[in-house]
């Protein structure tokens, strides 16, 4: 019990995970996390992508980009975002791949119950 104790994390950096796990369970924050997939894009092109309002997509990436989630650059009047590091991508790949592969709810092993 001690060993698994000591590797828990303190718990200031758990509070911040579960708050970037909360941001993350958001259908539309995470509809744009997955568009950036594809490479860095300008506030517009996220909503016109994503069917969302420009200012709906600005309140979310500001959130996102508080958090460490997405990184921004400027080029004059324009901000481009991206995915903030490859960990980010990471957790996506590996959630979308979950998800492909995950059995239905209500399923054991694929046998319906």
């Amino acid at each position: 019990m001690e060993a698994v104790r000591a590797d828990l994390p303190d718990a200031e950096a758990v509070e911040e995970l579960g708050a970037t796990f909360g941001l993350l369970a958001d259908a539309s924050r995470l509809r744009l996390l997955i568009a950036l997939l594809d490479g860095e894009m300008c506030v517009c092109d996220l909503a016109d992508a994503c069917g969302q309002s420009e200012s709906g997509v600005s309140h979310a990436l500001r959130l996102l980009r508080a958090h460490r989630v997405v990184a921004v650059r400027r080029s004059g009047r324009r901000a481009f975002y991206r995915l903030a590091d490859a960990h980010v991508r990471m957790l996506l790949d590996l959630a979308l791949a979950h998800h492909a592969h995950a059995t239905p709810l209500g399923t054991i092993d694929g046998d319906a119950r």
